[in-house]
């Protein structure tokens, strides 16, 4: 069986076993499968839409030829989002890294530069002076010292270098992939929490269900709404955030209304962001304290929605709270300063 055999199938619409998905990455990761025939595959997959076995599969994979750190994520938790929205905001779940780590969160963040934005959580960390090319050991001196830690993906993702030339094909094309969909997913030391922003609120369900196929003790997936259809990767300020979320035994629905909290009266462009300089000084000024109001507060409810992920408060209104706290007693630029002096 060829890769070509396995896209016919896909166009039929046919799902792919466990087997499959492993001849599958086989071929997407060789150099030697034509680029078409790859980019094809991958199309045909995103077309006939991916299962939650599909894509727990494809990130087990890929985790399996990842570079482990040298510690487990047992008790630790990755903030992040799918990106795609579009919104320009400043560098929102890479300020709550710190925030929920200075609450006592033990935080492994996994992630990149910049692809949709004008920048990554890489690229505003290594303008905060964070390394980002720490070496494996120094990752883990960094999680005990600043209770964060950030792994660069493509140090610990080796085999992605195969699949950049497919992923640039795709995008040339115009087609979305299994690729913008697993990003979150890939995080090496398998934390046992998680907080996933997702751009397309119909990936919801889907996340949820690989969370448990992934064993996450508990982890959330949000979509942020507003006014004027509004869409957001994060805990929105603006509207009704839904969530799935999933522990080991259940899988649940709720929602978090902006109203609910203590939140300025604020509109987008009061988020909004720029390129990596500029982001590094609106997260420091927010874990300093010299910036409050609508930067701030989106912060706050989203490190809140971490925190209450993370099993560390029974409610988000008593996680808000703790994520104020922990900018308010100075905490967490304690953490940001602790991983800076990691050298």
């Amino acid at each position: 069986m060829d890769l070509r055999n396995l896209t016919t199938h896909l166009n039929s619409g046919g799902n792919l076993s466990s087997e499959e998905i492993r001849l599958a990455g086989d071929f997407l990761l060789d150099e030697k499968t034509p680029l078409e025939d790859r980019v094809d595959f991958l199309h045909a997959l995103h077309s006939k839409g991916e299962t939650p076995d599909e894509v727990a599969g494809f990130v087990e994979m890929f985790l399996n030829r990842a570079v482990k750190p040298p510690f487990s994520g047992e008790d630790c938790m990755d903030v992040c989002g799918t990106g795609g929205d579009r919104a320009g905001f400043f560098n929102i779940s890479t300020t709550v890294m710190f925030v929920a780590a200075g609450a006592g969160v033990r935080i492994v963040k996994h992630g990149n530069r910049g692809i949709t934005s004008k920048s990554g959580g890489a690229d505003v960390l290594e303008a905060l002076g964070v390394r980002i090319d720490l070496p494996p050991a120094a990752t883990a001196s960094a999680l005990e010292k600043a209770g964060c830690c950030f792994l660069f993906a493509p140090a610990y993702h080796p085999a992605f270098h195969a699949v950049a030339p497919v992923r640039r094909a795709l995008a040339a094309r115009g087609c979305a992939s299994i690729f913008n969909i697993i990003g979150p997913l890939l995080n090496p030391a398998k934390p046992s929490f998680q907080l996933a922003g997702v751009f397309d609120p119909a990936l919801l369900p889907t996340y949820a269900a690989v969370f448990q196929k992934l064993g996450r003790k508990q982890a959330w997936a949000v979509h942020g709404t507003g006014p004027d259809a509004f869409r957001v990767d994060e805990v929105s300020p603006f509207g009704t955030t839904h969530v799935h979320a999933a522990s080991e035994a259940r899988s649940w629905q709720f929602t978090i209304e902006a109203s609910d909290f203590d939140l300025p009266k604020m509109q987008t462009c009061d988020l909004a962001g720029g390129d990596a300089g500029t982001n590094a000084r609106i997260l420091h000024g927010i874990l300093d304290g010299s910036i409050q109001g609508p930067p701030r507060a989106v912060v706050q409810i989203n490190a809140a929605a971490a925190i209450c992920a993370a099993g560390r408060a029974p409610d988000m209104n008593n996680a808000w709270h703790h994520a104020g706290e922990s900018i308010d007693n100075g905490n967490a630029l304690r953490s940001l300063e602790n991983l800076r002096s990691i050298a």
